[in-house]
């Protein structure tokens, strides 16, 4: 007996000991994308209703880590920081946002809630990372944007967007802001583009 409790106490000694050396879990700065308001339209409201559907993207990009491309093709991730959600929903959320801050569509909606709209915006999110250039970095996001009639499923609209935005220093912060910047040129253009389709036509227009 004495024999088995001296066996057991040195047990529960080798285990306190091993957990204090275990490594300590991961507790990641989570970032929001930040955003600047668009200014109100005060053109009319138009007729037509809208989703705004999720991006596609490839796994590194449809991901709550902030990619980074350090050099060539080699893709990594920043240390101890995540985005609150993955890259694909925040840009989703923040085309919504750039959208009701125009005012010009009041049917709008987006693929959560699987509302019937006439229109829907879709698109392949291609790059949503930072990448260094001469120990520089820059945050670059890249939309295919599709916009397609939903009565009939027809692709009435495409274009390529592509914003580059410098980072002003190398911290995670910065990097972050310059995210957001480059959120919202990409928000500004799309939103713009968009309002000036006549979503008459019957031919693809890619511009």
């Amino acid at each position: 007996m004495r024999l088995r409790l001296r066996f057991s106490t040195c047990a529960a000694v080798v285990l306190l000991g091993a957990c204090t050396i275990l490594p300590k879990a991961e507790s990641p700065d989570v970032y929001r994308l930040p955003s600047t308001p668009l200014p109100r339209d005060s053109a009319p409201a138009v007729n037509w209703t809208l989703r705004v559907d999720t991006p596609n993207a490839e796994r590194m990009i449809d991901s709550s880590r902030i990619a980074v491309l350090p050099q060539g093709n080699v893709v990594s991730v920043y240390q101890g920081a995540r985005w609150a959600d993955t890259a694909t929903t925040l840009l989703r959320n923040r085309i919504m946002d750039a959208f009701r801050d125009n005012g010009r569509i009041a049917g709008l909606s987006s693929d959560e809630t699987s509302l019937q709209a006439d229109y829907s915006l879709a698109g392949d999110l291609r790059s949503f990372q930072s990448v260094y250039e001469n120990g520089q970095p820059a945050v670059v996001i890249r939309f295919d944007a599709r916009l397609v009639k939903n009565s009939g499923l027809r692709i009435v609209a495409t274009r390529r967007f592509d914003v580059t935005q410098p980072v002003g220093g190398t911290t995670v912060p910065q990097v972050v802001a310059a995210f957001g910047q480059a959120s919202d040129a990409l928000a500004s253009q799309l939103v713009n583009w968009m309002l000036q389709q006549p979503l008459d036509g019957h031919d693809v227009r890619t511009n």
